[in-house]
């Protein structure tokens, strides 16, 4: 299968080194990779030309075409034509070894699968569920002889009543599903969303739809917002098998002001491609778990030693949750 790897990259050299490192290690290798660096120095540039990475081609672009969803946009237009998949990893993540050689296996598996996504399994919380001992429900999530260890914002949700009633990776009605992942137990599972950390689609999804102009810029959640659109084509599916390692890298980010703000308009914004028109329960259930997961934040104000975080992003949140009163984004 000839396939092509797409990097974006901002200011992150030595991240995407170690990352092209583990890429030389697959037991398959990617028929093209090409690197699209938004950095406004050469730094990632210089380094690159240093190392001997098989079939690299970089690409510096300007300001116009700068941030996430412009860079992914850009790599799309530079794929050769005959390329069947496009992959697309974040430049702070390692693969295992069989990284490649799995994802192509999926694809080949099934020609109704336009979409797969990896695991990240340094943060897979996943244990198995031990005979003879008793895990509190509102406290682990149940799945597949597996438990998962639910955070406060979840164990509240399951006391309040406001829990997804669908599986990991599906998005129920007022949006805020599942975000546990799968246990690392070798199987693939049809899911509404993938991680932009590592998905991949066939390159005919590309020719009918792209990146949303919506998310320009930092773009939280246009993975999410691509996966559902891209549902038009075939199937999402994350492999257990596709596995690498995520280290969200702090540089490149934003300040936690803008990113409380995106996450609750861009979370708005996903909720309504996913369902245009809610009903009345699920606005009540979106709104009401927003203004939770709010209220949790501001809590970490006097709860953690990153006092200042905790209030910055939450009146980011307070503010993108008013903002919607007034003025909700606009779609394309």
């Amino acid at each position: 299968m000839i396939f092509t790897l797409i990097i974006c990259t901002y200011k992150r050299a030595k991240s995407i080194v170690d990352l092209l490192d583990s890429v030389g290690k697959q037991t398959l290798y990617p028929t093209e990779i090409l690197v699209i660096d938004g950095s406004p120095d050469n730094e990632t540039n210089e380094i690159l030309a240093k190392r001997n990475f098989k079939g690299i081609k970089y690409f510096q672009v300007s300001e116009k075409d700068r941030g996430l969803t412009k860079q992914r946009n850009y790599g799309i237009s530079k794929v050769r034509e005959d390329a069947e998949v496009i992959s697309f990893l974040d430049d702070d993540t390692i693969l295992d070894p069989n990284y490649f050689e799995e994802l192509v296996k999926t694809f080949q598996g099934d020609e109704n699968i336009t979409g797969v996504g990896g695991v990240a399994i340094n943060e897979n919380g996943w244990i198995e569920n031990k005979e003879n001992k008793f895990y509190n429900p509102k406290r682990f999530y149940h799945f597949e002889g597996y438990v998962y260890k639910e955070g406060l914002r979840n164990v509240l949700r399951n006391y309040l009543g406001l829990q997804s009633n669908l599986g990991p990776g599906k998005m129920p009605l007022f949006s805020h599903g599942r975000t546990c992942g799968f246990p690392l137990n070798g199987k693939t599972y049809e899911v509404d969303l993938l991680i932009g950390m590592s998905f991949a689609f066939r390159k005919k999804v590309f020719e009918s739809i792209q990146f949303s102009k919506y998310f320009e810029g930092y773009g939280l959640y246009e993975d999410a917002d691509f996966s559902i659109r891209a549902q038009k084509f075939g199937k999402n599916v994350i492999n257990t098998k596709v596995q690498l390692h995520h280290f969200h890298a702090p540089g490149g980010r934003p300040n936690l002001y803008q990113y409380g703000k995106m996450v609750v308009r861009n979370g708005w914004y996903v909720w309504r491609v996913k369902n245009p028109q809610p009903e009345i329960i699920h606005r009540i259930k979106w709104h009401s778990i927003t203004l939770l997961l709010l209220l949790l934040r501001f809590s970490n104000t006097f709860t953690s030693s990153n006092s200042k975080q905790g209030f910055t992003e939450s009146m980011g949140r307070f503010v993108g949750w008013l903002s919607l009163l007034m003025k909700k984004p606009k779609f394309e």
